[in-house]
Parts: C-alpha cells; structure tokens; sequence
C-alpha cells in the first residue's frame, strides 16, 4: 500500500529550500511550471537512482530552513528526487531529529542520558519547560556528546541560515538564553577545554588539541600536518598498507578489527569503485572523543582519510557525522573547503596524479546508524537499518561497492604510524593492544575530559588522573553498551584483551564514574529506555526485547511487580534471547550493562 499526500503543496520557503541543494527544476515532471518547462521527460532508471542519496540532506536542508517537514515539502522533494512518498515518510520518520508535524522554529534538545541525568538534568528540564514559552519546542534527547560539560543543552533555531547554540555545563538561564537569543548565547569553550593533558609532552593523538588553530592549514602544516601523506606517497598504497597491518592497529570503535586487514580485503576487490567511509556518528551515551578530535583538529582527520583512500584505490570519501555535533560540522567542512582549494583534494592531490575527494553527510539523530551497515543505507537515503551480513561491506557496501568504514579515532592514528613507523607505534600499549588510545572520562570526577594513555594503563590510573571523587560506587566501561565494574576493580588493564578477561569490555573508550549520590536502579532503567528508544525494529528479538527490558525494570525500580526475583530471571531471558538471535550489535549488546549491575554490583538485592 503507498502512501498519497493529496493536494498539498510546498510554499515558497520549502521550495527555495530544497531547490538550493538540487538546483531548479528541469521539467514540469519535476515541479518546475509549465511556462518554464516540459512535463513531457522525466528523470528515470540509473540517473533517477543515482540520486537517491540526496534525499537525506534534502530532509535536513527543508529541516534547517523551516524547522518541520510538511506534506507539501516532503511530496516537492519526492518529485524532484523521483522517490515515493511512502518511502521518503518512512525515511523522515526514522530520524529523532525530523518532524512531520508541525513545531516552532526553534527546538531546545536538553541531554536526559547518563552523565547528564547524574549532574540533574531532571531539574534542568523542569526549569527549562517553566521558563520557555509555545515558541520553543523542548525535546528531551540522548547523549549530545557533551558528557564532559554535563548537563548539556543545544539550541536549533531554524532559518537562512539556520543558527545553533550550546549551553553547556547548562543552567535553565543559559540554556533558556540558547533557546531564545542563540546569536546572544556565549560562544562554546575551546576543544581544548575538554582535554584536561592538554599541551603536555608525549602525546601523539591529542598532540596538536589547544596548540594548532583548527581553522588554518598553514598552522597545521608548521606542525607536522601533511607528513604522513608524503610519506604514504613514497610507500605506495600496498606499502602504506603493510605499515597500518604490521603496527597492529586494530578499530578503536569498540569490535577491534585489524585495520590493515580490512583495506587489504578492500584493495584487492576487482569491482570497482571502491569508497572510504568515516564513522563520525558517535551516538554511544559518554562518547565525545570523535568530536574534540573534529573541532580541535580537523585537518588531521582530512588528511588521514586521503591516505586510506589512497591505501584502498578510493577516489569518493564520506563523512557520516552526527547531527547534534554543528561545531564539528563547521569546523570540518571548513578544512575540507581548505584542502580542495590548496590542492590537498580534488583531482591531482599534491601533483601525485591520484584523486580524492570528501562529503560530509549529516545523520539525524539514529544511533543505530553507528552500526555500519545502517550507515550506508542511511547515506544511500534509505531507512538506517542494519544489513544482514555477508556480503561484507568490504566485498558489497556503499552502493553495492567494497567499502572501507573506519570511525574518526581508528583513522588519526594512521599519521604516527607513517611518521613513526610501525615498529615504533607498535611499541606504544601492549603486544595485543598496540598504540595509544583515547578514553571519554565523565560522571564524578574532578576533571572530566578525553584522555590519552597508551594501552595496558590500568582503570585506577586513568581515574587518578581525572581526580575520581570518593564514595565511587561503580564504574562503566563501554557505555550503554557495555558493563559496570566496582571499585574493588580498578586495576583492570585498559586493553582489549584485559577488558575481556575482566568479563567487561573496552568498547570505544567511554569511562563513566558514578558516586554513591546517584540511583543505581534510575541509572539502569534510563539504558533501558534508550535501548527501546533506539532500536530500529527491524527484527524481533531487539524489537520485543527491549520494550521487555523496560517494562521489567519498570515494575522492579517502581515496586509494583509481584516478585522482584521473578522480573530478574525475565530479564535474563530476555537478555540472552536479545543476545543470541539480534541482527546487530543494539539489540545484541542492550542487556549488557544490566546484567553486569545485577551480577557485579547487586542492583536489586
């Protein structure tokens, strides 16, 4: 059954707002007038499909300027895209960030996640809805990724152009500021602020964090900036692959897979092209590293990607990036305009002969979208569903080609391999767990920020540095995702293999500290709704389970259940059958953290 959105038609604005991305319309077909043009042609077959992918920034672009999508837009967009409308509405619908109904202009996201709901952001939303009025929309939202300024709140206020604000840490004042007079609103601190080592000898990924200016090349340059690259040029991609494959770099992401491995398998697919694709989406609750990466340093990630590309025979990057990171955005395409115009991208890179260029595609608020799969078809402008595996993405993934997905993290440490070399980089950590690594630290700690250590630095080192607050009642490793240790656990090695042996999980690097002042059970019950939240639905067992999960620690946390113990053996089944049978990791993961409070900290005894 399809979908008809009858006679609605776009105003001027959504018009002029679709219209500036792809241009004006060429035939009547495609809603231009009929002085103006022919309804006699029409867009079709390859050249109709191959420009679906437009249809998630057509999305944001009639977002940004309206601050909803109406039926007219939707059904303007559909025409000139030649996508159904049935398909598109499920598309617009997938995103927390789009709305199909009408809302004010500007929209106040205030993070109701984990590290936020433990610096109060209950009371932050109780101020902020009693001292805003009907022409501000108040959305309670996930993890912005400002988990170090905790409680945090962004602002969106739709228009030519579309203006943004962040209050963080937020009062109900300063955000109430963000939400009314964005252009008012104090200019968000320095990526610098959020590394508390910053400037400090020995660093090799946050090394140019609070030293460079992330708006200038020339300065990026005078630090090292590019040398990587020439080298990479010098070795040849098969070279350039072999030094990524002999440091042991594996995915800083949280699954750990030999880097070298996967653009090995990419390189020598016949099929061509080949795509890289960067995994900016990080929507994991207490995970922020990819962002201060992105706004402190972003030409560092510009030029890495121009090697992995170079390494794998692609020609076409992509960077998925999170919708609620407009800085990042900024700061990111900034460089990229900068590379291309001083011959760093585009058609002869550095007079090499090779070409490379870069997209930034804005997500919308999916977290599912981390999962690579769904990455692609989100950017294919399909509903951000998983894939069923195989084919891997190495063999069939972007628009059916071998594709290279690597997150931000995973892809800055390729420049100290090629500048250091990889025996070097592979002394750096363990024999298991080779090179530095990044760790998000927020929660109660005196100094929360991104932190580098090399692997094998123990969780209580980690801790002392970022100044833990006494009466620690537990810790998370991994996020949402991943598990709690007590404080009698502390000298856990940081590594993948030491996580694991702990029977926890490193996952990508989020280290969330929790007091004795924060409600163990009102925790957990807020990672269960988020994994409900999120969950795409498109299988049964992540589906059905996480609603499950929800509704057990419902009644537990509430005291209505018959039998507290009867809703802990549910929750075990629903666990393990979320486990086992999930298409992806979601669903796969989303009884972890549970489990590991009933287990290790006795949450319901």
């Amino acid at each position: 059954m399809d979908l008809h959105f009858g006679d609605s038609k776009p105003t001027d604005e959504e018009r002029a707002a679709v219209d500036a991305l792809l241009g004006p319309p060429e035939s009547s077909w495609e809603g231009a007038d009929r002085s103006d043009a022919d309804l006699r042609w029409a867009r079709g077959g390859r050249e109709a499909r191959d420009r679906r992918d437009l249809l998630l920034p057509g999305l944001h672009a009639i977002n940004d300027r309206i601050g909803w999508i109406s039926e007219g837009a939707l059904g303007y967009l559909c025409r000139r895209l030649t996508v159904p409308p049935a398909e598109a509405y499920g598309v617009a619908t997938f995103y927390a960030m789009f709305s199909v109904r009408p809302r004010p202009a500007t929209v106040l996201h205030v993070c109701t996640d984990l590290a936020c709901t433990a610096a109060g952001a209950s009371a932050l939303c109780a101020g902020v809805e009693a001292g805003l009025g009907p022409d501000v929309h108040v959305e309670r939202s996930p993890c912005l990724g400002l988990c170090e300024r905790a409680p945090a709140a962004l602002a969106i206020r739709a228009g030519e152009p579309v203006r943004t604000a962040v209050a963080a840490p937020a009062t109900a004042k300063t955000a109430v500021l963000a939400a009314t007079a964005p252009d008012s609103a104090p200019e968000e601190p320095s990526a610098a602020m959020a590394v508390p080592q910053a400037g400090q000898d020995g660093l090799v990924l946050l090394k140019r964090i609070g030293v460079v200016d992330p708006s200038s090349l020339d300065d990026y340059r005078a630090h090292g900036g590019y040398t990587a690259l020439r080298h990479a040029f010098g070795l040849g991609p098969a070279g350039v692959i072999r030094e990524v494959t002999d440091s042991g770099l594996v995915g800083r992401g949280g699954a750990a897979f030999p880097t070298g491995r996967k653009w090995q398998a990419t390189a020598s697919q016949p099929d061509h092209p080949h795509y890289l694709v960067c995994n900016a989406d990080e929507s994991e609750p207490g995970t922020f590293k990819d962002r201060v990466l992105m706004e402190g340093d972003p030409y560092s990630l510009v030029e890495a990607m121009t090697i992995a590309a170079y390494a794998i025979g692609a020609h076409r990057g992509f960077v998925y990036l999170r919708g609620e990171y407009p800085r990042a955005a900024r700061r990111l395409q900034h460089a990229v305009d900068q590379a291309r115009a001083r011959g760093f991208l585009g058609d002869d890179v550095l007079g090499q002969g090779f070409a490379f260029d870069i997209e930034i595609r804005r997500g919308a608020g999916a977290y599912i979208c981390g999962e690579e799969t769904a990455l692609f078809n989100s950017i294919e402008g399909y509903r951000g569903e998983p894939r069923s595996k195989p084919p891997f993405p190495v063999e069939k993934g972007l628009f059916g080609k071998p594709t290279v997905e690597n997150n931000v993290e995973t892809l800055v440490n390729v420049l100290p391999i090629l500048t250091m070399g990889a025996p070097a980089y592979a002394a750096i950590g363990t024999g298991r767990s080779t090179g530095p690594k990044l760790f998000c630290v927020s929660g109660s700690v005196a100094r929360p920020g991104v932190y580098e250590l090399p692997f094998g630095a123990t969780l209580g080192e980690l801790l002392e540095l970022a100044g833990v607050r006494e009466n620690l009642r537990a810790v998370l490793l991994g996020g949402a995702a991943g598990g709690f240790v007590r404080p009698d656990e502390l000298g856990i090695p940081l590594t993948f293999e030491g996580t694991r042996e702990a029977g926890t999980t490193l996952g990508s690097g989020v280290v969330m500290a929790f007091d004795d002042t924060v409600p163990l059970p009102q925790l957990l019950l807020r990672i269960a709704q988020f994994f409900r939240d999120e969950s795409c639905g498109q299988c049964v067992p992540c589906r059905v389970g996480t609603v499950r999960q929800e509704e057990a620690l419902h009644r537990i946390v509430a005291g209505t259940g018959a039998d507290a113990a009867g809703d802990v053996v549910l929750l075990r089944e629903v666990g393990r059958a979320m486990r086992d049978a999930s298409i992806c990791g979601l669903g796969q993961t989303a009884w972890n953290a549970v489990e590991s409070a009933i287990d290790r900290l006795g949450a319901y005894e």
